[in-house]
C-alpha cells in the first residue's frame, strides 16, 4: 500500500509536469488539460451570449483555474509520497505530537510548505532519500511559478497582436477603399502588409493556443468578427490589373487559408472551407459574419462600409 500510493502520486506530479510542458513550452493540438479546463470555461460562458458580462472573463478564469489545479494537483502528488512514511520518517518541532500529525492533511500541509518555497521547518523529512525529494519538490514550485509567469506574459502580448489585425482591418472597412486604391502598389503593400501580421496571428495560435477562448469585446478589435472583410478585400485584390496586387492577393490567400487550418484543426474540427470555418469562428465568438455584406458592396467603385 505504500509503494502504491507513492506510484500514484509520482504519476500525478509527471502527469501535471507534463502538461504545463506542453501547454507553455511544446503545444500540441492533441490537448490536454490546460485545454479542457480553457475549453469548459468558454463553452460556459461564450454560449450565453456576446452580451453577457462573464463572457469577457472566460480567458483570464480559465487561466486561473488552470494554474490553481496544476498547484493543488502537484501539492497532492507530493503530499501522496510524504503521506505513508510518516510520522517515523519525519522530525517534528517539540510542542507537535507525531503521532497525531502524521494524517494525510499533515501531508498535504507539508507539501504546501515546500512547494511554496516557506520551509517552516516544524515537521521535516529525516530519511535520506526524503531529504533529497523535498527540495526537488521547491524547485518544482519555483518551476511552476516561472512557468505561470511565461505563460501570462506570452498569451497577452499575442491577444494585443490579433486585436491590432483586427483594428487594421476596422480600419479598411471603414475607410472604404476604393478599386482604384487597391489596384496600385501601394495596394499591394497594404496586402503584404496584411498577409504578415495573418502569419503572426497563425502562430499565435499554434503556440498560445489558450488565446483562443479569450472574448475581444468590442467589435473593432475582435478577429472574428473583421475577417469577412479580409476575405473580401483578397477577393477584390484577386480581379486587379496590376500585377503586384495579384501576387500579393494571392499571398494573402495563402495566409488566410492557413489560418482557416489552424483554427479548423486545433479547435472548430468544421472540416470545411476556410470561409466556412471562419464562419464558425466568428458565431463561436458571438460575432455575425461580415463578408457578405463587405461583398456586397465591393463591386460598386468606392466599396461598402461592411458594417454587420
Amino acid at each position: 500500500m505504500t509503494w502504491l500510493l507513492v506510484l500514484v502520486g509520482a504519476a500525478l506530479i509527471l502527469f501535471i509536469l507534463r502538461d504545463v510542458f506542453h501547454t507553455i513550452w511544446h503545444p500540441t493540438r492533441h490537448g490536454g488539460l490546460s485545454r479542457l479546463v480553457m475549453r469548459s470555461v468558454w463553452r460556459l460562458s461564450a454560449h450565453r451570449g456576446a452580451r453577457w458580462r462573464p463572457v469577457g472573463l472566460a480567458g483570464p478564469v480559465g487561466m486561473m483555474t488552470v494554474v490553481t489545479i496544476w498547484a493543488c494537483f502537484v501539492a497532492a502528488g507530493w503530499a501522496l509520497i510524504y503521506w505513508p512514511h510518516m510520522p517515523d520518517d519525519f522530525s517534528y518541532a517539540t510542542d507537535l505530537t507525531p503521532s497525531e500529525h502524521a494524517g494525510p492533511v499533515d501531508a498535504l500541509y507539508v507539501s504546501l510548505v515546500t512547494l511554496a518555497t516557506l520551509g517552516l521547518g516544524d515537521i521535516a523529512p529525516t530519511s535520506g532519500w526524503l531529504r533529497l525529494l523535498t527540495p526537488i519538490e521547491a524547485l518544482v514550485g519555483f518551476a511552476l511559478l516561472s512557468a505561470t509567469v511565461a505563460w501570462i506574459l506570452g498569451i497577452y502580448p499575442a491577444l494585443a497582436r490579433r486585436r491590432a489585425l483586427a483594428l487594421r482591418l476596422s480600419h479598411l472597412r471603414r475607410s472604404r477603399v476604393t478599386a482604384g486604391a487597391l489596384d496600385s502598389a501601394g495596394g499591394a503593400a497594404l496586402l503584404d502588409g496584411l498577409a504578415s501580421a495573418l502569419s503572426t496571428v497563425t502562430v499565435d495560435f499554434l503556440q498560445y493556443a489558450e488565446s483562443y477562448y479569450f472574448y475581444d469585446g468590442d467589435e473593432n478589435i475582435s478577429l472574428a468578427g473583421q475577417l469577412g472583410h479580409a476575405v473580401d478585400l483578397t477577393d477584390r485584390a484577386e480581379r486587379a490589373r496590376h500585377p503586384d496586387v495579384r501576387l500579393s492577393a494571392a499571398v494573402l490567400r495563402t495566409a488566410l487559408e492557413d489560418l482557416a487550418t489552424v483554427l479548423d484543426e486545433r479547435f472548430l474540427r468544421t472540416d470545411g472551407p476556410p470561409e466556412g470555418v471562419f464562419k464558425a469562428f466568428a458565431t463561436d465568438h458571438g460575432r455575425p459574419w461580415n463578408g457578405a455584406d463587405s461583398a456586397d458592396g465591393a463591386d460598386g467603385a468606392d466599396g461598402a462600409d461592411g458594417e454587420p
